[in-house]
Protein backbone atom coordinates (compact mmCIF):
# COMPACT_ATOMS: atom_id res chain seq x y z
CA UNK A 1 0.00 0.00 0.00
CA UNK A 2 1.48 3.82 -1.16
CA UNK A 3 0.14 6.06 1.37
CA UNK A 4 -0.20 9.73 1.35
CA UNK A 5 -1.70 12.90 2.72
CA UNK A 6 -3.28 16.13 1.80
CA UNK A 7 -0.79 18.71 3.50
CA UNK A 8 -3.31 21.65 3.34
CA UNK A 9 -6.01 23.46 5.98
CA UNK A 10 -8.76 23.74 3.77
CA UNK A 11 -12.15 22.28 3.55
CA UNK A 12 -14.04 23.99 0.79
CA UNK A 13 -14.56 27.86 2.32
CA UNK A 14 -13.14 27.00 5.59
CA UNK A 15 -9.31 28.29 6.42
CA UNK A 16 -8.87 29.43 10.05
CA UNK A 17 -5.34 29.88 9.43
CA UNK A 18 -2.62 30.31 6.19
CA UNK A 19 -0.23 27.11 5.72
CA UNK A 20 3.01 27.09 7.49
CA UNK A 21 5.41 25.31 5.03
CA UNK A 22 7.78 24.40 7.85
CA UNK A 23 5.56 22.92 10.09
CA UNK A 24 3.98 20.90 7.55
CA UNK A 25 7.22 20.04 6.03
CA UNK A 26 8.10 18.56 9.61
CA UNK A 27 5.10 16.85 10.05
CA UNK A 28 5.13 14.97 6.78
CA UNK A 29 8.42 14.21 7.27
CA UNK A 30 7.55 12.33 10.55
CA UNK A 31 4.35 10.39 8.80
CA UNK A 32 6.53 9.40 5.97
CA UNK A 33 9.73 7.97 7.59
CA UNK A 34 11.59 8.54 4.60
CA UNK A 35 9.53 6.11 2.32
CA UNK A 36 7.55 7.09 -1.17
CA UNK A 37 4.87 9.29 0.06
CA UNK A 38 1.72 10.55 -1.71
CA UNK A 39 1.22 14.54 -1.44
CA UNK A 40 -2.58 15.49 -2.87
CA UNK A 41 -2.86 18.79 -3.99
CA UNK A 42 -6.06 20.55 -5.74
CA UNK A 43 -6.72 22.93 -8.35
CA UNK A 44 -10.15 24.32 -9.84
CA UNK A 45 -11.73 25.02 -13.15
CA UNK A 46 -14.39 28.00 -12.66
CA UNK A 47 -15.63 28.88 -16.34
CA UNK A 48 -16.12 32.69 -17.23
CA UNK A 49 -19.51 33.07 -15.02
CA UNK A 50 -18.39 32.89 -11.76
CA UNK A 51 -17.91 35.72 -9.81
CA UNK A 52 -14.43 36.13 -8.39
CA UNK A 53 -15.27 35.90 -4.30
CA UNK A 54 -16.56 32.36 -4.81
CA UNK A 55 -12.74 32.04 -6.17
CA UNK A 56 -11.60 34.32 -3.60
CA UNK A 57 -13.22 31.95 -0.71
CA UNK A 58 -11.80 28.45 -2.39
CA UNK A 59 -8.53 30.05 -1.80
CA UNK A 60 -8.03 29.24 -5.57
CA UNK A 61 -6.86 32.55 -6.93
CA UNK A 62 -3.39 31.37 -7.26
CA UNK A 63 -4.00 27.82 -8.38
CA UNK A 64 -2.07 27.88 -11.12
CA UNK A 65 0.75 29.85 -9.77
CA UNK A 66 1.24 27.32 -6.33
CA UNK A 67 0.35 25.10 -4.30
CA UNK A 68 0.59 24.85 -0.44
CA UNK A 69 4.53 23.74 -1.05
CA UNK A 70 7.14 25.03 -3.16
CA UNK A 71 7.92 23.09 -6.54
CA UNK A 72 10.63 21.22 -5.90
CA UNK A 73 9.18 19.62 -2.74
CA UNK A 74 6.75 17.47 -3.95
CA UNK A 75 9.47 15.58 -6.11
CA UNK A 76 11.79 15.21 -2.88
CA UNK A 77 12.39 12.71 -0.65
CA UNK A 78 10.45 9.84 -2.44
CA UNK A 79 7.52 12.18 -2.44
CA UNK A 80 5.05 11.93 -5.42
CA UNK A 81 2.08 14.74 -6.33
CA UNK A 82 -1.70 14.02 -6.91
CA UNK A 83 -3.07 16.54 -8.47
CA UNK A 84 -6.46 16.94 -8.62
CA UNK A 85 -8.23 18.85 -11.25
CA UNK A 86 -11.68 20.15 -10.29
CA UNK A 87 -14.21 20.87 -12.91
CA UNK A 88 -16.95 23.57 -10.72
CA UNK A 89 -18.17 26.10 -13.27
CA UNK A 90 -21.23 28.09 -12.97
CA UNK A 91 -22.07 27.26 -16.58
CA UNK A 92 -21.31 24.50 -18.88
CA UNK A 93 -17.91 24.77 -20.06
CA UNK A 94 -16.14 21.56 -21.81
CA UNK A 95 -13.60 23.49 -24.19
CA UNK A 96 -12.58 25.92 -21.64
CA UNK A 97 -12.10 22.95 -18.99
CA UNK A 98 -10.69 20.84 -21.68
CA UNK A 99 -7.96 24.19 -22.06
CA UNK A 100 -7.71 24.18 -18.57
CA UNK A 101 -6.48 20.89 -18.21
CA UNK A 102 -3.50 21.74 -20.84
CA UNK A 103 -2.00 24.49 -19.15
CA UNK A 104 -2.44 22.49 -15.64
CA UNK A 105 -0.11 19.75 -17.35
CA UNK A 106 1.37 23.07 -18.72
CA UNK A 107 2.11 23.95 -15.22
CA UNK A 108 2.30 21.22 -13.40
CA UNK A 109 2.93 18.19 -14.94
CA UNK A 110 6.69 17.52 -14.37
CA UNK A 111 6.27 17.36 -10.70
CA UNK A 112 2.70 14.70 -10.63
CA UNK A 113 2.80 11.18 -10.45
CA UNK A 114 -1.07 11.38 -10.43
CA UNK A 115 -3.62 13.51 -12.45
CA UNK A 116 -7.14 12.93 -11.19
CA UNK A 117 -9.90 14.45 -13.75
CA UNK A 118 -12.71 15.97 -11.51
CA UNK A 119 -13.76 15.45 -8.44
CA UNK A 120 -16.27 13.58 -6.92
CA UNK A 121 -19.06 14.08 -10.20
CA UNK A 122 -21.62 11.49 -8.84
CA UNK A 123 -23.22 13.58 -5.99
CA UNK A 124 -24.53 16.93 -6.52
CA UNK A 125 -22.62 19.00 -3.46
CA UNK A 126 -22.22 22.43 -3.06
CA UNK A 127 -18.85 23.47 -4.62
CA UNK A 128 -17.88 20.09 -5.69
CA UNK A 129 -18.24 19.00 -9.43
CA UNK A 130 -21.45 16.52 -9.05
CA UNK A 131 -23.30 20.18 -8.94
CA UNK A 132 -21.05 21.75 -12.27
CA UNK A 133 -23.50 21.68 -15.29
CA UNK A 134 -21.65 19.04 -18.13
CA UNK A 135 -19.95 17.70 -15.58
CA UNK A 136 -20.15 14.18 -16.87
CA UNK A 137 -18.82 15.22 -20.62
CA UNK A 138 -16.31 16.98 -18.85
CA UNK A 139 -15.09 13.39 -17.03
CA UNK A 140 -15.61 11.34 -19.86
CA UNK A 141 -13.60 13.97 -22.10
CA UNK A 142 -11.00 15.12 -20.12
CA UNK A 143 -9.74 11.50 -19.12
CA UNK A 144 -8.35 10.57 -22.65
CA UNK A 145 -8.34 14.28 -23.70
CA UNK A 146 -5.28 14.77 -20.24
CA UNK A 147 -3.90 11.01 -20.98
CA UNK A 148 -3.30 12.19 -24.46
CA UNK A 149 -1.82 15.81 -23.48
CA UNK A 150 0.81 14.03 -21.10
CA UNK A 151 1.03 11.79 -23.38
CA UNK A 152 2.19 14.35 -26.23
CA UNK A 153 4.42 15.84 -23.54
CA UNK A 154 6.21 12.55 -23.01
CA UNK A 155 4.74 12.44 -19.62
CA UNK A 156 4.22 8.86 -19.80
CA UNK A 157 4.55 7.89 -16.21
CA UNK A 158 1.50 10.10 -14.95
CA UNK A 159 -1.46 7.76 -13.93
CA UNK A 160 -4.85 9.58 -15.19
CA UNK A 161 -8.07 8.91 -13.01
CA UNK A 162 -11.03 10.13 -11.77
CA UNK A 163 -12.84 10.06 -7.94
CA UNK A 164 -15.95 9.12 -6.57
CA UNK A 165 -17.71 9.41 -3.12
CA UNK A 166 -19.19 6.81 -1.54
CA UNK A 167 -21.38 5.13 0.05
CA UNK A 168 -24.00 4.68 -2.57
CA UNK A 169 -26.91 5.49 -0.47
CA UNK A 170 -25.56 9.04 0.22
CA UNK A 171 -27.92 11.60 -1.23
CA UNK A 172 -30.31 9.11 -2.05
CA UNK A 173 -27.51 7.06 -3.95
CA UNK A 174 -25.97 7.69 -7.59
CA UNK A 175 -27.33 5.55 -10.46
CA UNK A 176 -27.82 8.21 -12.83
CA UNK A 177 -24.02 8.72 -12.54
CA UNK A 178 -23.47 4.67 -13.31
CA UNK A 179 -25.63 4.71 -16.57
CA UNK A 180 -24.59 7.04 -17.88
CA UNK A 181 -20.87 6.10 -17.61
CA UNK A 182 -22.50 2.72 -18.30
CA UNK A 183 -22.85 4.15 -22.01
CA UNK A 184 -19.80 5.35 -22.80
CA UNK A 185 -17.31 2.60 -24.80
CA UNK A 186 -14.81 1.73 -23.40
CA UNK A 187 -12.56 2.54 -26.32
CA UNK A 188 -13.73 6.27 -25.68
CA UNK A 189 -13.80 6.31 -21.52
CA UNK A 190 -12.75 3.36 -19.87
CA UNK A 191 -9.75 2.37 -21.29
CA UNK A 192 -7.88 5.62 -20.59
CA UNK A 193 -8.30 5.50 -17.10
CA UNK A 194 -5.54 4.04 -14.79
CA UNK A 195 -6.93 4.27 -11.12
CA UNK A 196 -10.42 4.74 -9.81
CA UNK A 197 -10.50 7.10 -6.75
CA UNK A 198 -13.27 6.68 -3.68
CA UNK A 199 -13.33 9.60 -1.00
CA UNK A 200 -14.98 8.03 2.22
CA UNK A 201 -16.12 9.21 4.99
CA UNK A 202 -18.56 6.99 6.39
CA UNK A 203 -19.01 8.60 9.79
CA UNK A 204 -18.44 12.30 9.27
CA UNK A 205 -21.95 13.39 7.52
CA UNK A 206 -24.26 10.83 9.57
CA UNK A 207 -24.61 9.04 12.98
CA UNK A 208 -23.55 5.60 12.70
CA UNK A 209 -24.25 2.30 15.16
CA UNK A 210 -21.78 1.49 17.93
CA UNK A 211 -18.11 0.00 17.05
CA UNK A 212 -18.62 -3.33 16.98
CA UNK A 213 -22.17 -4.10 15.86
CA UNK A 214 -23.39 -3.73 12.01
CA UNK A 215 -23.60 -0.29 10.58
CA UNK A 216 -20.38 0.58 12.49
CA UNK A 217 -17.53 2.17 10.61
CA UNK A 218 -16.15 -0.67 9.90
CA UNK A 219 -19.06 -2.11 8.06
CA UNK A 220 -19.44 1.13 6.44
CA UNK A 221 -16.08 1.23 5.14
CA UNK A 222 -16.62 -2.89 3.71
CA UNK A 223 -19.50 -2.22 2.18
CA UNK A 224 -18.41 1.39 0.12
CA UNK A 225 -15.34 -1.15 -1.08
CA UNK A 226 -17.24 -3.96 -2.44
CA UNK A 227 -20.25 -2.05 -3.97
CA UNK A 228 -17.65 0.26 -5.92
CA UNK A 229 -15.83 -2.88 -7.16
CA UNK A 230 -17.91 -4.89 -7.47
CA UNK A 231 -21.45 -3.48 -8.72
CA UNK A 232 -20.35 0.13 -9.85
CA UNK A 233 -16.93 -0.14 -11.74
CA UNK A 234 -18.05 -3.20 -13.88
CA UNK A 235 -20.71 -0.86 -14.84
CA UNK A 236 -18.67 1.68 -15.86
CA UNK A 237 -16.21 -1.28 -17.81
CA UNK A 238 -13.57 -0.60 -15.92
CA UNK A 239 -12.03 -3.85 -14.65
CA UNK A 240 -10.95 -5.37 -11.40
CA UNK A 241 -7.12 -4.91 -12.96
CA UNK A 242 -7.72 -1.15 -12.45
CA UNK A 243 -6.32 -0.05 -9.16
CA UNK A 244 -8.97 1.61 -6.56
CA UNK A 245 -6.99 4.52 -4.90
CA UNK A 246 -8.52 5.81 -1.68
CA UNK A 247 -7.82 9.35 -2.37
CA UNK A 248 -9.41 10.79 0.63
CA UNK A 249 -10.22 9.45 3.95
CA UNK A 250 -10.76 11.05 7.10
CA UNK A 251 -13.08 11.50 10.06
CA UNK A 252 -13.71 14.81 12.72
CA UNK A 253 -12.91 15.44 15.81
CA UNK A 254 -15.13 18.10 17.21
CA UNK A 255 -17.66 18.10 19.62
CA UNK A 256 -19.36 16.58 20.24
CA UNK A 257 -16.93 13.97 19.28
CA UNK A 258 -13.14 13.80 20.83
CA UNK A 259 -10.10 13.27 19.43
CA UNK A 260 -9.95 9.69 21.08
CA UNK A 261 -12.81 9.14 18.66
CA UNK A 262 -11.41 10.19 15.65
CA UNK A 263 -8.28 7.67 16.46
CA UNK A 264 -10.56 5.16 16.82
CA UNK A 265 -12.92 5.46 14.03
CA UNK A 266 -9.62 6.09 12.09
CA UNK A 267 -8.20 2.61 13.26
CA UNK A 268 -10.99 0.93 12.28
CA UNK A 269 -11.37 2.20 8.86
CA UNK A 270 -7.62 1.89 8.17
CA UNK A 271 -7.76 -1.98 9.68
CA UNK A 272 -10.70 -2.40 7.08
CA UNK A 273 -8.72 -1.13 3.89
CA UNK A 274 -6.08 -3.02 4.41
CA UNK A 275 -7.78 -6.52 5.24
CA UNK A 276 -10.03 -5.97 1.35
CA UNK A 277 -6.70 -3.95 -0.21
CA UNK A 278 -5.64 -7.91 -1.92
CA UNK A 279 -9.16 -8.27 -2.62
CA UNK A 280 -10.33 -5.53 -4.22
CA UNK A 281 -7.28 -4.03 -5.79
CA UNK A 282 -6.45 -1.09 -3.57
CA UNK A 283 -3.36 0.03 -3.65
CA UNK A 284 -3.28 3.86 -2.68
CA UNK A 285 -4.36 5.62 0.47
CA UNK A 286 -4.25 9.13 1.15
CA UNK A 287 -5.63 10.30 4.99
CA UNK A 288 -8.03 13.86 4.48
CA UNK A 289 -5.87 15.55 6.08
CA UNK A 290 -2.99 17.02 7.83
CA UNK A 291 -4.15 19.80 9.44
CA UNK A 292 -7.89 21.14 10.66
CA UNK A 293 -9.63 23.63 8.49
CA UNK A 294 -10.81 24.78 12.08
CA UNK A 295 -9.94 23.38 15.33
CA UNK A 296 -13.03 25.26 17.05
CA UNK A 297 -15.68 24.27 14.58
CA UNK A 298 -18.57 22.44 15.54
CA UNK A 299 -18.69 21.22 11.66
CA UNK A 300 -17.31 17.70 10.52
CA UNK A 301 -15.72 19.13 7.56
CA UNK A 302 -13.25 21.59 10.59
CA UNK A 303 -12.27 18.42 12.42
CA UNK A 304 -10.92 16.28 10.11
CA UNK A 305 -6.86 16.57 10.34
CA UNK A 306 -4.42 14.94 12.06
CA UNK A 307 -3.38 17.88 13.78
CA UNK A 308 -4.97 21.04 14.99
CA UNK A 309 -5.40 24.20 13.20
CA UNK A 310 -2.35 25.36 15.53
CA UNK A 311 -0.38 21.65 14.00
CA UNK A 312 -0.52 20.31 17.48
CA UNK A 313 -0.91 16.27 16.85
CA UNK A 314 -3.74 14.55 17.87
CA UNK A 315 -3.96 11.39 18.64
CA UNK A 316 -4.75 9.87 15.14
CA UNK A 317 -1.21 11.65 14.26
CA UNK A 318 0.43 8.61 15.91
CA UNK A 319 -1.49 6.09 15.04
CA UNK A 320 -1.67 7.02 11.11
CA UNK A 321 1.96 7.72 11.30
CA UNK A 322 2.75 4.02 12.91
CA UNK A 323 0.26 2.46 9.87
CA UNK A 324 2.33 4.39 7.85
CA UNK A 325 5.85 3.23 8.84
CA UNK A 326 4.57 -0.79 9.11
CA UNK A 327 3.62 -0.73 13.13
CA UNK A 328 0.25 -1.38 14.41
CA UNK A 329 -0.73 0.57 17.32
CA UNK A 330 -4.04 -0.39 18.96
CA UNK A 331 -6.13 2.46 20.24
CA UNK A 332 -4.58 2.28 23.67
CA UNK A 333 -1.08 2.61 22.45
CA UNK A 334 -0.35 -1.10 23.75
CA UNK A 335 1.96 -1.99 20.09
CA UNK A 336 0.30 -4.81 18.05
CA UNK A 337 0.76 -7.12 15.11
CA UNK A 338 2.00 -4.92 11.44
CA UNK A 339 -1.26 -4.60 9.25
Amino acid sequence: MRFGIYPGGRVSTVCSYPPDPAAIGDLVDEVAGGRPFVIREYVHFFGDATPPDVVTSLGAEQDLARLTMPDEWYVEDGRELDLVASYIPREADVPGWLAFLDTVIDRYGHLMRYLQVTLEPNFPIPLIDGSAPGVLRALTLGVPHARAALDRRGLHDVRVGFSVAEPPEWLGGDDGFWQYLSTVPARDFADHVDYVGLALYPDAFSPVAPRGTPGDVASLTAHALRHLREHSLPRARIPLGTPVHIVENGTPSGSPRTEQAQCDSLSDMLDTILALQESRNITHYELFSLRDADSGSTEPTGTLGLVTDTYRPKPAFALYRDAVHGIRQDVSGTAGPPF
